[in-house]
C-alpha cells in the first residue's frame, strides 16, 4: 500500500477536487514537483488536515494558502534576514521550499537538495512558530502526513490532542482556474465590511503576532489586518 492509498483509508478525501493544470504550475514557479505532492493535490484539493494543517494547493483561494502565491517568496526572505541577524536555521533559506502551514503558525518547507535532480527525493521541515526549533522527517510529504494523521509520528510543535476527533480533512473552496501572473490579484481580499477569520489568523501568524488559537480576535490585528490589505 502506498502512503497516498494509506492517507486515503485513514483521512478520506472529497468527492470532487479542482482540476489542476501541472505543467502550468510547475512553469510558474520554474520548478519541478514531486510527483507524490501532485498527487495527494489533486486527491484532495486545497483544504486542512484536522482544521490545522493547510498544505499549499494551486488552486486554493486565498494567496496566504497558495501554492504560486506570494508566501514561499516571502517566508524564504524572511528566513534569510532572520539568518543575516544570526539566527540558527538548519538550513540555507535558499534551499527550502514553504509547502504548508499550521493554524498556529508554524511552517512545513521541502528542503530542496542541489545535489539531487529527482524533487521525489525532497525531505520535510517544521518550524516553530515562535522559537528556536525545527523538525526534520526524512520523507516525502505524503509520507509525513500519513505519519502524523495515523498517530505512528509526534512533531514536538503540534498540539497532542491534534488527533482527539480522529484524522478528518476540510476542503475549502478553490479558486478558479487562473494563470500565475493573475492570481494575486485573483485572490486578494475584496473590500467589505466582513472579514474571513481564518485568513487573518494565518496573516496574523506569518506576521509573528500572538495569535490565540480560538476564540475572539484581537481588535489590534483585526486592525493590522485591515490596514495591510487597505480595508
Amino acid at each position: 500500500m502506498t502512503s497516498l492509498s494509506e492517507l486515503i483509508e485513514l483521512c478520506p478525501p472529497p468527492i470532487e477536487a479542482p482540476a489542476v493544470d501541472w505543467a502550468d504550475v510547475e512553469n510558474s514557479l520554474r520548478l519541478r514537483l514531486p510527483q507524490d505532492y501532485k498527487d495527494l493535490a489533486a486527491a484532495y484539493g486545497p483544504g486542512a488536515f484536522c482544521d490545522f494543517i493547510r498544505i499549499y494547493h494551486p488552486r486554493s483561494a486565498t494567496q496566504w494558502v497558495n501554492l504560486t502565491g506570494p508566501m514561499p517568496a516571502t517566508i524564504r526572505a524572511q528566513l534569510q534576514h532572520a539568518l543575516d541577524r544570526g539566527t540558527s536555521i538548519p538550513y540555507r533559506p535558499g534551499e527550502m521550499f514553504a509547502i504548508g502551514v499550521t493554524d498556529n503558525g508554524n511552517h512545513l518547507f521541502w528542503i530542496i537538495d542541489e545535489q539531487q535532480e529527482d524533487p521525489n527525493t525532497w525531505c520535510i521541515a517544521v518550524n516553530e512558530a515562535r522559537g528556536p526549533r525545527w523538525y526534520t522527517y526524512d520523507g516525502t510529504l505524503t509520507d509525513f502526513l500519513t505519519a502524523v494523521l495515523s498517530g505512528r509520528l509526534h512533531v514536538p510543535m503540534f498540539p497532542h490532542d491534534l488527533l482527539s476527533r480522529g484524522a478528518t480533512f476540510s476542503p475549502s473552496r478553490p479558486a478558479s482556474p487562473v494563470h500565475a501572473e493573475d492570481e494575486r490579484a485573483e485572490t486578494a481580499p475584496q473590500p467589505s465590511g466582513s472579514i474571513n477569520t481564518a485568513e487573518v489568523r494565518a496573516w496574523a501568524r506569518n506576521q509573528g503576532y500572538d495569535m490565540p488559537e480560538r476564540g475572539r480576535i484581537p481588535g489590534a490585528i483585526i486592525d493590522a489586518w485591515r490596514q495591510a490589505h487597505r480595508r
